[in-house]
């Protein structure tokens, strides 16, 4: 009976493979899964004959597997195992007695049963288990190495007058380094963090919320108080040293499931430096809304400032010639220099062609009165608008953070793309000017002294996401020149010059796919950093999953899809877009060490599909539709709809093998990328709780300090965790109760204590538990 079983197993196994590999090899991919499936019925006719010759024909399957495993991907124990887990499992039940022994011989004189020979069968398997286990051992994935620890800037330039133990921007300061000078906490001491406090803000993920509810604030620390906003745009100051509330704001922006993010990255701090110290409002908090107001408050108890714009509230849809409500709001701290708070605002992704304008605007931080407006749809006429006029509709936007450099005037923002980011027809030359770009412009004026475009005409989604980080960086040569740091969706970092825009180092243009849609067109070439994180192209030994059966339904939606590697255009069969949309750096950025010149990331590698819908096949909206940029994106006003998602097997795992996730370290000098090591486990991914590090993908910044470490949650593990910068070395982890989708931040206390801090509040779009936690570690007394 166990031989019957195991034949129709066998059988079953033996069409499945034979009928997908028969699919792949018509679709140009490996024939492997056809001949093994082959191998499967043929094995299982053998059983079903009770021939031990079966047992023979197995141990081929299982060396020609072995074989064709090693030869495509190495000992690279997560890839090997998919391949042959399910191979060796049966293999190793085929030598079971209850097998071999009805496949033996029977004495004609004693009649005794023999069963048949483990022979070939039972050293296949062990030379299997051999190579498993070396694989278990063999790092196949990482890249190891040291950054230099030499201080090469004696003063650095941190970007502003900030006191070493605070933090008064998202970046901690105008330049966005994200580097704190404070070393009491360092590599020898780090181990030893312990939470010391915990604070909960009591604004939690509601029935009614849209789909991504999302917390990446990064506190402000000014003088003993933190600074933090809330998904659903409440602010409150909490006292740096016991954690305790000082007050709280309720903007009541609402809730409207038009918004594809429940969502707020800060506030910004600022010291009226005209006003008496005790005067109301002489210091503020500005809070921005997702339903488009910036809120003006008093840093000491949270009134509203009402001389600020309209009884201490600016309406941002202002000269928006559309207004649909949950369209546009600012989801990111607007920067404040020269008497000007600057802001942008956020855009629904692939909703509606009469969007709401990208303009980027200047207004008096005292009064409100608007000062100068960019709009990248019409980049020329940067005086404030004229009443009656209006602002192009559903020009690029920008909705990440600013930095800026007053000594040169500059402020910098990264700019998104035009509504639908997958179709580009239609585009005004402005538009295909400034579209994912970096823009340089007059803090005083408004006018773009520069412009770097870091994609030509963008069909993928690849917007500028992260804060671009300014620093004075010494050449290898000795020469010093002030320096921007732009990491990209695509995985280039652009170190350029920023009083021109020009590269430091090398940006070439390189061959692009064409094969867009007929009503549209490609680039021809696109930029390409010599500094970049950019993965190859994915081929059939990349597909990936639990067992050789969904990693072979992967390698066939590969062959299915349209991809003919990076800057493939979207198309209706599908296209899989690799780096996906959350691309290999978003809007956690990079840190810097402006003394050691050196560089901390966490580049991710997730691909995405985008199919586009053509307008008569879109069904009507739905009555409990909500904002989602996953699922079907509407593009009102387009001629095609566009769906788009993670490339996921059958098990809805990524389609492609780990690592997923990884931290890097780079030396800026030299352009030379020193270690990229696989980050983050599973633990959260999986209905068991399992510790394995297969490097995961995440979404979050991170935090450099002078003691030598760099702080990172991030990752879909619930984790925040410490490195070591020179080399990677991860040295601390810290369990949090919710998803660390935030960048952490640091400061000291009167006491000369070192806090860390890190909020937890989980991120929609990545599935990480939700959360409204505010927690610091130190150092023992």
């Amino acid at each position: 009976m166990s031989v019957t079983i195991t034949a129709v197993l066998f059988s079953l196994i033996g069409i499945a493979l034979a009928a997908g590999g028969a699919q792949l090899m018509m679709l140009g991919g490996s024939v492997y899964y056809l001949i093994t499936g082959i191998a499967f019925l043929l094995t299982a006719i053998l059983l079903f004959l009770r021939r031990a010759a079966a047992l023979w024909l197995y141990s081929l399957i299982i060396l020609g597997s072995l074989g064709w495993s090693l030869w495509e991907v190495g000992f690279d124990w997560w890839q090997l195992g998919p391949r042959g887990g399910v191979i060796i499992v049966l293999g190793m039940w085929l030598l079971t007695p209850w097998i071999r022994r009805p496949l033996g011989f029977k004495s004609p004189t004693t009649g005794f049963s023999y069963g048949a020979s483990a022979g070939p069968l039972g050293a296949s398997v062990a030379l299997a288990i051999v190579i498993a286990v070396i694989s278990m051992v063999v790092n196949t994935t990482d890249t190891h190495g040291n950054l230099p620890q030499d201080q090469v800037a004696a003063a650095p330039n941190l970007g502003g007058d900030v006191p070493p133990g605070e933090w008064h921007q998202y970046g901690r300061t105008p330049y966005g380094q994200r580097y704190s000078p404070l070393d009491q906490v360092n590599v020898d001491n780090v181990s030893k963090l312990q939470e010391v406090w915990r604070f909960q803000t009591g604004d939690v993920k509601l029935p009614q919320d849209v789909g991504e509810t999302t917390y990446q604030v990064t506190p402000l620390k000014v003088g003993n108080s933190l600074y933090v906003c809330t998904p659903h745009n409440w602010a409150i100051a909490i006292d740096a040293t016991t954690g305790k509330q000082i007050w709280k704001f309720d903007s009541n922006s609402g809730l409207n499931p038009d918004r594809q993010h429940q969502t707020c990255r800060g506030v910004t701090y600022y010291a009226d430096p005209a006003a008496a110290p005790d005067a109301p409002c002489a210091t503020r908090v500005y809070l921005p809304t997702s339903d488009a107001r910036l809120i003006a408050l008093d840093a000491k108890n949270g009134q509203v400032c009402t001389t600020f714009a309209d009884n201490g509230t600016l309406r941002l849809q202002a000269g928006m010639r559309y207004n649909p409500a949950g369209y546009y709001y600012s989801t990111s701290p607007p920067v404040i220099v020269g008497g000007k708070i600057i802001i942008g605002g956020a855009v629904n992704d692939n909703y509606s062609t009469h969007s709401q304008s990208g303009v980027i605007r200047a207004f008096d931080v005292n009064t409100g009165a608007l000062v100068w407006n960019w709009d990248s749809g019409n980049p020329t006429q940067t005086a404030p608008l004229p009443e009656g006029q209006s602002y192009t509709t559903n020009s690029p936007n920008s909705w990440s953070v600013f930095s800026y450099d007053e000594a040169l005037g500059l402020v910098y923002i990264p700019l998104g793309n035009q509504v639908p980011d997958q179709l580009g027809m239609n585009r005004s030359e402005s538009v295909e000017k400034y579209s994912s770009s970096i823009v340089a412009l007059d803090i005083n004026t408004g006018a773009d002294r520069w412009v770097r475009q870091t994609v030509h005409h963008d069909l993928w989604d690849m917007d500028v996401p992260a804060q671009p980080v300014l620093m004075d960086l010494t050449k290898s040569d000795g020469t010093q020149v002030p320096a921007l740091i732009g990491p990209t969706k695509q995985g280039d970092i652009y170190v350029l010059d920023r009083r021109t825009g020009e590269p430091i180092i090398d940006v070439s243009e390189k061959p692009a796919p064409g094969g867009a849609i007929p009503e549209d067109h490609t680039s021809p070439t696109q930029p390409i950093s010599a500094l970049n994180f950019r993965p190859r192209t994915l081929e059939g030994r990349d597909m990936w999953g639990v067992t050789m059966f969904d990693q072979l339904v992967c390698r066939i939606r590969l062959k299915q899809m349209k991809y003919e590697g990076q800057y493939t255009p979207p198309s209706l069969q599908g296209t899989i877009v690799y780096p996906g949309n959350f691309g290999t750096f978003n809007w956690g950025s990079v840190a810097v060490d402006p003394e050691r010149m050196v560089m901390f990331g966490m580049p991710t590698y997730l691909a995405f599909t985008s199919q586009l819908v053509p307008r008569s096949e879109v069904p009507p909206k739905g009555s409990d539709e909500k904002g989602s940029e996953q699922g079907l994106n509407r593009n009102e006003g387009a001629p095609y709809a566009v769906r788009m998602g993670p490339f996921l097997g059958p098990l809805q795992i990524p389609c492609q093998a780990p690592p997923w996730g990884y931290v890097a370290g780079t030396n800026l000098r030299t352009g030379d990328i020193a270690y990229k090591l696989k980050n983050g486990t599973v633990y959260d991914m999986t209905p068991l709780p399992l510790p394995f590090k297969l490097g995961v993908p995440g979404i979050g910044g991170p935090m450099i300090t002078k003691g030598g470490v760099a702080f990172l949650g991030a990752a879909v593990d619930n984790y925040l965790r410490a490195y070591n910068l020179t080399n990677g070395e991860q040295l601390w982890e810290a369990r949090l109760p919710a998803g660390g989708q935030s960048t952490p931040m640091t400061y000291s206390v009167d006491d000369g204590r070192q806090f860390v801090v890190m909020v937890a509040g989980g991120h929609g779009s990545v599935g990480t538990k939700a959360g409204d936690y505010v927690i610091a570690y130190a150092l023992p007394r």
